[in-house]
């Protein structure tokens, strides 16, 4: 597969536009075609954010307004080349319909190539591309130490002649670019940069300072910084301010919101992206159609809602828990209408450990479970602490409040006062049955759900 792709035609925000972003869009597309220097541009979100899927949508979009010769580049599938300098160029070839104007760039791009991989192999953006030619002395210095005055000189001599024979390859190759891009600016998007090697993170973003700062050329990077900034200090060190150093590069930066307010709503009614993507991933289901997780307001989905929200799930670790879900459902049918709710949040929880909470996971296969991490882990307040306004009223301090009573002996240290009692046991009894939970089947419930991924196989 090529290290350059169009982008799916599928993925546009007329046929699909959950978390309402089409309107950062469209803003970014105003300042792509303005007049104002804001290359390179960082769209920025954590891993799972649905980051790719915006750009892919961007560009879609941007095509269909504008006049820009667009291209996408996934960094990630051309890390392996280990040259970034061929794949932008062998990119911006494949925008070019006009022969001679494509000619004319294969002309002037291969000599930059090829005198990159002569002189200085991997290192050719760490060197080549440096405009001070003091530096690559300095580099030089402890091997030039123990060489003789003769060797010292022509080593120096080659070095110098061939930085300026790449100066002016690479001059020449911008001012053909910049000739191409002033009749169809180009806007190239770089996504995926964060799963790269570090190396190859910096030497993309050195290229785009240092041989890609031409007018009518502008770099659109998809990533997270957070992670890009530990490139930085991977590559140079952990003495280096990342933050400092990436500045130098960046002209502007978006942050894609994981909160949004749906079509017609205020500020009152805003949802979080993650929990508005586990509703559409529930609802379109085929194994869990015949569940209570499709029906709005239950409190079987209530429970996968809190649960997405108190681990502050991605996106894509929303998608990570549907899928074990329909696993789990698929192994036991023990998700179904019929079953009581009780169970299937128990049994939700425990899905929910085996996904992200490996720890705590261990320990209720170990039979070693900590109580009080669990109850202030889920929200849940000592019994005594208790008014009307602060009682278990979430599914998940629910689950803490029937596990822990089970586990905690005589204590009785979360159970219901004494006023409230009554109330608990007629909502364990809507929940798991007229007979309510038997001993220690609340800790079963969940420990049995977690087993079942295991497939048979020991824990």
């Amino acid at each position: 597969m090529s290290d350059i792709d169009e982008p799916k035609p599928a993925l546009t925000f007329e046929n699909r536009d959950e978390f309402r972003r089409e309107p950062i869009a469209s803003q970014l597309i105003s300042l792509l075609t303005s007049d104002i220097d804001i290359s390179p541009l960082v769209i920025d979100g954590d891993w799972g954010t649905g980051k790719t899927e915006f750009c892919q949508k961007l560009i879609h979009k941007l095509k269909s307004e504008d006049s820009h010769k667009v291209l996408y580049i996934d960094a990630f599938k051309a890390d392996h080349a280990d040259n970034p300098l061929m794949t932008i160029l062998s990119g911006v070839l494949s925008l070019i319909e006009d022969g001679e104007k494509q000619s004319n760039l294969r002309e002037k791009a291969i000599p930059v190539l090829r005198l990159g991989t002569k002189v200085l192999g991997k290192a050719i953006l760490s060197h080549v591309l440096k405009a001070n030619a003091d530096s690559l002395g300095d580099e030089l210095a402890s091997e030039l130490d123990s060489a003789t005055d003769e060797a010292i000189d022509a080593t120096v001599r080659n070095l110098l002649k061939d930085h300026e024979e790449a100066e002016a390859n690479i001059k020449a190759l911008q001012d053909t670019l910049a000739s191409i891009a002033h009749d169809t600016p180009i806007v190239i998007f770089i996504d995926e940069l964060d799963r790269c090697r570090p190396d190859f993170s910096v030497q993309v973003l050195e290229l785009i300072k240092h041989t890609f700062d031409i007018p009518g050329v502008d770099f659109v990077l998809v990533t997270n910084t957070t992670q890009l900034k530990a490139a930085i200090n991977h590559a140079y060190g952990a003495g280096v301010e990342a933050s400092r150093y990436l500045d130098k590069f960046i002209k502007f930066k978006c942050s894609l919101p994981q909160k949004f307010i749906p079509e017609g709503g205020s500020h009152y009614h805003e949802k979080a992206a993650s929990v508005e993507h586990l509703s559409r991933l529930l609802y379109d289901s085929q194994v869990l159609k015949n569940t209570k997780l499709i029906e709005h307001g239950h409190i079987v989905k209530s429970v996968c809602e809190e649960l997405t929200i108190l681990k502050n799930l991605s996106l894509r670790e929303v998608e990570t828990f549907v899928r074990h879900i329909e696993i789990y459902h698929q192994l036991t049918q023990k998700l179904e209408s019929n079953q009581y709710p009780g169970y299937c949040l128990l049994r939700l929880f425990g899905i929910f450990i085996f996904c992200f909470e490996q720890k705590l996971e261990k320990s209720i296969i170990n039979n070693s479970i900590d109580i009080e991490y669990v109850a202030k882990y889920l929200g849940l307040l000592p019994g005594s602490e208790w008014a009307q306004s602060n009682a278990p009223r979430k599914a998940i301090e629910l689950i803490a409040y029937f596990l822990i009573q089970e586990l905690e002996g005589d204590e009785g240290l979360y159970s219901a006062p004494e006023g409230q009692a009554s109330s608990y046991v007629q909502m364990e009894q809507r929940l798991f049955g007229s007979f309510g939970l038997r001993d220690n089947q609340a800790f079963e419930t969940i420990k049995s759900s977690i087993q079942n991924f295991y497939l048979g196989a020991s824990s």
